[in-house]
């Protein structure tokens, strides 16, 4: 597993397909996912990332400020921080009227039809979720709208496993492992073409030495590692990399090493498999004292509180799926 497929692992995310739409001839939709559209079907999460899988025809993707994107069959487009944006059949057109889109609900989907007679377009939207607590810089590094293009070979792979999310309701971390592999894989394409002189997160990724150090800390992060070992292990001076994660993560490497541990910390408590004391060693503590005091700098609360409100909110989102 790399970088890339450590972080996304670690955002815990969950998801489903929520809307099925059928757009004819003209069409323009104002489309951003809303807590009341995950409610009927999921618990709706802290953060929400947006995405639709054109089956059939094609759209235009708007989001104001970016050029329109243009979407066919098989592709997908990618919303990392649910902007608001509109789906369209061609620039320029005004948005539907409430009244003039038609809604139904059943079997666990919202049907959305709208347009005129016409060439017909079939989407499907989509969401993945994550809490804000496992919210991880690199969101907030990505570009609005994201999009994927895949290729002939795997096109009926895609179309069978999105028909088999929204036909037959499998769980959400089900479909959120099947998102989360396109997300992966559209960021990948976007950092490929990002120019060298570009910085932050995204370029992070592909820098030499700090995607290096990246993974050191990502799959060492229980050891006693310090500046100067990451340093030796990935072939610069201390001060490089410490230059170079400052001005493309916008911290130290030691800093996010221990936010790093704090993380896999947090997903341990959520996973409820192990006390605190068993966890403050596994990820690096000698004591459970130590541990209580760096986790609560980093949550705002000491781990024995987060865990209790886990526990409470997620018998209260097992009732939301069931309802």
């Amino acid at each position: 597993m790399d970088v890339l497929d450590e972080i996304l692992s670690s955002l815990r995310l969950s998801g489903g397909v929520v809307i099925d739409g059928g757009f004819e001839g003209d069409f323009c939709v104002i489309a951003q996912f809303t807590p009341q559209h995950c409610a009927p079907f999921f618990p709706t999460p802290d953060t929400l990332i947006s995405y639709h899988y054109v089956r059939s025809g094609h759209l235009i993707v708007e989001i104001a400020g970016q050029p329109p994107i243009t979407l066919g069959a098989g592709s997908i487009a990618i919303l990392p921080r649910n902007d608001p944006h509109m789906l369209a059949s061609r620039p320029g057109l005004p948005p539907a009227e409430v009244e003039d889109v038609v809604w139904t609900t059943s079997d666990v989907v919202h049907h959305v039809s709208v347009g005129t007679k016409g060439e017909r377009a079939e989407v499907w939207c989509g969401f993945l979720g994550t809490a804000k607590s496992s919210a991880h810089p690199l969101l907030d590094a990505l570009p609005p709208l994201l999009t994927l293009d895949v290729a002939q070979g795997q096109a009926q792979w895609l179309d069978s496993s999105m028909r088999f999310v929204a036909e037959q309701s499998p769980p959400p971390e089900t479909v959120a492992r099947l998102a989360e592999i396109l997300l992966s894989q559209a960021i990948r394409e976007y950092v490929q073409q990002l120019p060298e002189e570009s910085q932050g997160w995204l370029r992070g990724l592909v820098d030499p030495a700090v995607s290096k150090a990246l993974s050191i800390i990502h799959s060492r992060y229980a050891e006693d590692l310090e500046v100067e070992g990451i340093a030796r292990e990935v072939g610069v001076s201390r001060s490089v990399l410490g230059d170079r994660f400052a001005e493309l993560l916008g911290e130290p490497p030691m800093r996010y090493c221990a936010r790093w541990r704090m993380r896999m910390a947090s997903n341990m408590l959520r996973d409820g498999k192990h006390n605190a004391a068993n966890i403050a060693y596994a990820v690096g503590f000698n004591s459970e004292a130590a541990f209580n005091r760096a986790f609560k700098r980093e949550y705002g609360e000491p781990p024995a509180t987060w865990r209790r409100k886990i526990e409470v909110e997620a018998p209260a989102s097992a009732f939301a799926r069931g309802n």
